[in-house]
């Protein structure tokens, strides 16, 4: 039965907070130790309690955080790209188990860089002030991770590619799109300050993750979908270029018709399957 009118629309919201609630449970459930420590750390009443359960959060995220969170975007691409019916539990947790070794091998990677980058960014702080200001450049970095991070799930999730093309991608997207990349940070800064200071137990558990994933891989939809079409728009210009080319090199009808055809196939893109997953 579908509903039309204010129903139909009522319907429809309440049909994307489940989802949405389910999503982000089942991120937190399979993310529980990081989840759990984190929160001991931040309800103990001394820095150094936080401090050490540091340590403790980036030896668990790499094998519980990061894989819970691909499948959160694995879930989250399919809705972006138009399969809004998809069965919850199914696609979270078949993106869980096939993303799963990537996923570790790149939270490992991305949680030594940032222990590194915290290791050298309180190193530089305590210098004179002349080295001072190589803190504030670690702070960037920091940044330029953080976004690229972002953009490591939605890859892992879309394409096919080994894990460090992955990565390197994903910080080459960063840095090649300064304008979106600063997009996705302040929009998802609000939806974390947002969520953590409004309501932030209900927020934190029933949407937080979810709707930052949703966003994170629209966005690299959007900028990957016209990156797609510039590439085919100058693909086709080189065909024709080279048709040309043979054309008037060769100055007869027969053998420039040859040479188009020849071009045509060599210059063929790669069937869209090899690049997206199912």
């Amino acid at each position: 039965m579908e509903f039309k009118g204010v129903m139909g629309g009522l319907y429809r919201i309440s049909e994307w907070i489940m989802r949405l609630s389910v999503i982000n449970l089942l991120w937190m459930l399979c993310s529980i130790p990081v989840f759990f420590f984190l929160f001991m750390g931040l309800v103990s009443q001394t820095p150094d309690a936080l401090k050490a359960t540091l340590p403790i959060l980036a030896i668990l995220a790499p094998f519980t955080l990061f894989p819970a969170t691909t499948a959160m975007f694995a879930v989250a691409r399919k809705w972006v790209t138009g399969e809004e019916d998809v069965p919850l539990l199914k696609t979270f947790f078949r993106g869980y188990k096939e993303n799963y070794l990537q996923s570790m091998l790149g939270g490992i990677f991305f949680v030594l860089i940032f222990v590194i980058i915290a290791v050298n960014y309180f190193f530089y702080l305590k210098q004179g002030s002349s080295l001072k200001v190589l803190a504030v450049l670690f702070i960037a970095f920091t940044v330029i991770m953080i976004i690229a991070l972002f953009n490591f799930f939605s890859i892992i999730v879309h394409l096919h590619m080994k894990i460090f093309q992955i990565v390197k991608n994903s910080i080459l997207i960063t840095i090649g799109n300064p304008i979106n990349s600063i997009v996705l940070l302040i929009c998802n800064g609000v939806i974390v300050y947002i969520c953590l200071t409004k309501f932030n137990f209900f927020l934190v558990v029933f949407f937080m993750g979810a709707i930052v994933a949703t966003f994170s891989f629209w966005q690299f939809n959007r900028s990957f979908t016209k990156l797609q079409t510039k590439q085919q728009e100058l693909e086709e210009k080189e065909q024709q270029r080279l048709a040309e080319a043979a054309a008037a090199e060769e100055g007869n009808d027969d053998t420039s018709e040859r040479v188009d055809n020849d071009s045509t196939i060599s210059l063929h893109k790669k069937d869209e399957n090899d690049k997206t997953r199912d």
